[in-house]
């Protein structure tokens, strides 16, 4: 039977050995590479044309659900399976509506991240028992889009940010995304308008809230 190609995405280099060394005893499966964030797992996935991802949330640069979002959008054969600390209904639901076709937390047994890869591989939806049935349902009804604040921002308003709540500069921004300084300002400028934020401390705040970066960051 032919493994299942995996790529890890995880911006703490001790989680992905980890992993590595779990799943390479696994002869149903073959890691392929691994990225310290969500830019560089889009690059790689390119590169390697992995079957599935094992994508954690929050990292720099590109979180894992806009990374998720544009790897399936790209690549729709490639699956994605978020693997995360967070338990609460509304990552789950971010994630599933990224396009993740799996949900498991980060303090579930061995076991059950090769049941998750299983089913995935199968083309299912695995999300680890933990998480409430309420998630599903309030998915499967879709009426969660309407109370999500994130989903009223554009993919590039998202990457922008989570760029500027990391303490980037426009300049800085600019060079990272390939664009001009005068453009991250015009979609900075719409983003606070979009948000009624109109400083950058409410923007980090904001950041924060939602799960875009975490405190320490």
């Amino acid at each position: 039977m032919t493994p299942v190609r995996i790529l890890l995405a995880d911006d703490h280099s001790l989680v992905r050995a980890s992993l590595r060394s779990l799943l390479t005893d696994n002869p149903g499966i073959e890691v392929v590479g691994e990225a310290n964030d969500g830019r560089q797992a889009l690059e790689l996935v390119g590169q390697h044309r992995p079957d599935l991802v094992l994508m954690d949330i929050s990292m720099p640069g590109l979180n894992g659900l806009e990374a998720t979002r544009q790897v399936v959008k790209a690549h729709p054969n490639v699956r994605v399976i978020v693997l995360s600390m967070h338990a609460s209904d509304q990552h789950v639901l971010r994630a599933l509506r990224a396009g993740a076709s799996g949900y498991v937390l980060k303090g579930s047994l061995p076991r059950e991240l090769e049941l998750a890869i299983e089913s995935v591989a199968r083309g299912e939806i695995f999300l680890s028992p933990a998480i409430s049935r309420h998630v599903i349902e309030v998915y499967l009804s879709q009426t969660a889009d309407k109370g999500d604040p994130l989903e009223h921002l554009t993919p590039r308003q998202r990457e922008i940010l989570q760029l500027i709540a990391e303490g980037k500069s426009s300049k800085q921004i600019a060079q990272l995304l390939k664009a001009s300084v005068k453009t991250i300002e015009s979609h900075r400028a719409s983003l606070m308008e979009r948000l009624d934020i109109h400083d950058v401390a409410g923007l980090v705040r904001y950041a924060i809230r939602l799960g875009l970066v975490s405190p320490e960051d």
